[in-house]
């Protein structure tokens, strides 16, 4: 879609107008090489959540690009407590969006991914369910699987007292999913960022203010810091900014 709260381009060079879906699409488009994208909400004094979830801080123009984002990866990679907490159902495209990716070679749905230490999770949630593509799930190699899972997804185990997360990486990109979109939570983008598997930070920064209690969209212990460079700024009609940050090395 490319109605709704118009989005223009402010930098590095100032758009002339809304910016279609075809040209979002460019302006996130796929990498030449294996890629790990990180994508996040904030209110503008940094809070990940509002009333404890994301869902509050996320408006007409972030799920758009949420959407697009979702279009263009090969695995969709999540916390089993983000999967959990915020309810998450099948990943499913739009018609459009699904051509989109056939007439690029791609499978028409993204793999959900999942990262579980414990293999805490409902093999009846809808993620499992009522997935198009079979999921896969990250996990130690000693953890137990409830009843059910092996049914409905692929387990990959990686690491002995945690998930190895470049292992698991290493893993899907052999398995041929090279582009991968994370989606959170915190904790896991800490890990991924403390192991220096993260190549672009999407962040959409909501206009208003949440206040004290909720956390960051990073958590876990402290890792060395990471310098990223802004990619582009986009603005939504109603005060939201887009902004796009990739690791320096060749994207």
């Amino acid at each position: 879609m490319s109605g709704g709260t118009p989005i223009e381009r402010v930098w590095p060079a100032p758009g002339t107008g809304p910016l279609t879906d075809p040209q979002l699409t460019a302006l996130y488009d796929r990498a030449t090489q294996p890629h790990l994208r990180v994508n996040f909400v904030a209110s503008a004094d940094g809070a990940v959540t509002l009333d404890d979830y994301s869902a509050g801080l996320s408006g007409q123009p972030d799920k758009r690009v949420f959407g697009l984002l979702r279009m263009l990866c090969d695995g969709l990679l999540v916390a089993a407590g983000t999967l959990r907490h915020e309810g998450y159902g099948a990943v499913r495209l739009s018609a459009d969006r699904r051509a989109w990716r056939r007439e690029r070679g791609l499978a028409e749905f993204p793999t959900l991914v999942v990262v579980s230490g414990s293999l805490d999770l409902d093999p009846a949630q809808g993620c499992f369910a009522d997935a198009p593509v079979r999921p896969l799930v990250l996990t130690r190699s000693d953890a137990v699987p409830p009843a059910g899972l092996a049914e409905v997804a692929d387990l990959i185990r990686c690491g002995t007292d945690h998930v190895d997360l470049a292992a698991g990486l290493a893993e899907l990109r052999r398995r041929g999913l090279g582009q991968v979109l994370c989606e959170g939570g915190p904790h896991l983008f800490g890990a991924l960022t403390a192991a220096d598997l993260v190549d672009e930070l999407c962040l959409t920064v909501a206009p208003l203010l949440a206040g004290a209690g909720p956390g960051r969209i990073t958590a876990g212990p402290a890792s060395a810091p990471r310098h990223l460079s802004l990619r582009h700024v986009l603005a939504a009609a109603d005060g939201v900014l887009m902004l796009r940050y990739t690791r320096d090395h060749p994207t």
